[in-house]
């Protein structure tokens, strides 16, 4: 998401901070091009209009052209903004009432909502330690409950029993009467959805909502839909009262423009940003990380909660004490490529690196993505054990016989070993130095030759 923003912004900047000084006709192209970088990105001109007012006073103030270090002054100020636009602060779904806390689930047909719903479900579950039932109330698609049922046994969540024949706020008394008597926490209830927004759709929402005054109304919404996303969601909340927005499918939306246009028009927060396929990619939104990510900042905190999420502690501490050692062999290699996968492969990882853009460009160019781990991943699980414990093993012929079992080519299969015995160098020299040597002499003698 935001990558064509991010990459057009970043050339904008790049040439603000080369420079010793500015002219206020070099805030002015500036930010003229910023101003072009948001409206292709699908930004609403409206939004657009009031964030470049606010930028330009104080980007064009005494303080930025008078300043040590005015391209960074502008950045800085961009970011200030970004944030402000996005929501300033994190908003968490709202679980202060009495239990069980009802949170209804609206939005048009295809947006994601039943997916977001075991998704959101899930985190509940296993990050805030909530009992939570689904529910859905959706009785005009075919196998619309049948679809919730199966996502409640993958994700290990009840749901509701189906019953033929009650309406749907029938179906949401009835969920909020069980969440009472068996002592859930949360009830989530997965309203039917429409191809477009009609009377009826808005009647049936409302109707729910007056029988269960829910604590939250999310809004689930896809970003890929750019403007017309901001316009299901400026109805909805005219006409329903969303008290939070979520957008599905923002891993497939380069521009970025309907989260930037969001919370502006509606006045109401993304509070959940939806970043995959799999039932855990759901993740809290937070403004200023998003700002920095789309400014080329990086999310340093984002990547380090992730990694802390995904890490195994005693792996990670058995590795530690290898590499001390200057042990490292193909099954930890095989370990750390698993790790960069749980984490979300290269793209999600590089994503959070601040400044990565241009190396990005490069590994793109030279078509490195999450189908080369993969393949290495497919390769090293090809070798025998001994094979994975030495590699001075490998001769031409197993070499040929990995390439044929992990469907790759012998070229492949060079290449992970030369990779390999790279890390295994770089391991060897951090034993050999030890933490003090490495601070001492430099990162370099880790590459030398």
């Amino acid at each position: 998401m935001f990558e064509g923003l991010s990459q057009r912004l970043g050339k904008v900047f790049d040439r603000l901070r080369g420079r010793g000084a500015l002219s206020e006709s070099d805030v002015d192209e500036a930010l003229r091009e910023v101003r072009l970088a948001l409206l292709e990105a699908d930004v609403a001109l409206s939004v657009v209009k009031d964030f470049m007012a606010g930028v330009r006073l104080r980007a064009i103030g005494q303080e930025v052209i008078k300043s040590v270090t005015p391209g960074q002054m502008v950045v800085k100020i961009v970011h200030d903004h970004l944030v402000e636009v996005l929501g300033s602060t994190t908003a968490e779904i709202n679980l202060r009432a009495v239990p069980p806390v009802p949170i209804l689930m609206v939005g048009l047909q295809g947006s994601g909502k039943t997916t977001t719903t075991a998704k959101l479900a899930l985190k509940l579950t296993q990050k805030d330690r909530k009992k939570v039932l689904m529910a859905s109330l959706d009785t005009r698609r075919p196998a619309a409950q049948e679809q919730l049922r199966v996502l409640g046994e993958q994700t290990g969540v009840p749901t509701l029993e189906i019953i033929a024949g009650q309406t749907p706020v029938e179906i949401a008394r009835r969920a909020m009467e069980v969440g009472r008597v068996e002592g859930y926490d949360v009830v989530l209830l997965d309203t039917a959805g429409r191809l477009s927004i009609d009377d009826e759709l808005m009647a049936e929402a409302a109707a729910v909502r007056d029988a269960t005054r829910p604590a939250e109304t999310l809004l689930v919404v896809d970003a890929m839909t750019g403007q017309d996303a901001v316009n299901v969601a400026k109805n909805f909340n005219d006409k329903i009262g969303v008290t939070g927005i979520v957008l599905t499918r923002i891993d497939g939306d380069a521009r970025g423009g309907a989260a930037l246009s969001m919370r502006a028009i509606t006045g109401r927060p993304i509070k959940l940003i939806g970043l995959g396929e799999k039932l855990d990619a759901l993740d809290v939104f937070h403004p200023d990380r998003v700002a920095g990510r789309i400014l080329g900042m990086g999310d340093i905190l984002g990547l380090v909660e992730k990694a802390a999420e995904t890490v195994d502690k005693e792996e990670a501490e058995r590795l530690a004490r290898k590499v001390q050692k200057g042990e490292f062999d193909l099954d930890d290699m095989a370990n750390q490529l698993r790790q960069l996968r749980k984490m979300g492969g290269l793209g999600g990882v590089m994503g959070m690196l601040p400044g990565i853009q241009k190396v990005k460009a490069q590994l793109d160019s030279a078509k490195v993505d999450d189908r080369l781990i993969k393949r290495q991943e497919a390769i090293i699980g090809s070798m025998t054990k001994a094979e994975r414990s030495d590699v001075k093993l490998l001769n031409s012929r197993r070499r040929r016989r990995i390439a044929v079992g992990s469907g790759t080519s012998v070229e492949d299969v060079n290449r992970l070993v030369k990779q390999y015995l790279e890390m295994s160098r770089m391991m060897k020299q951090v034993s050999k130095l030890g933490q003090k040597g490495v601070m001492r002499t430099g990162i370099s003698n880790l590459f030398r030759r």
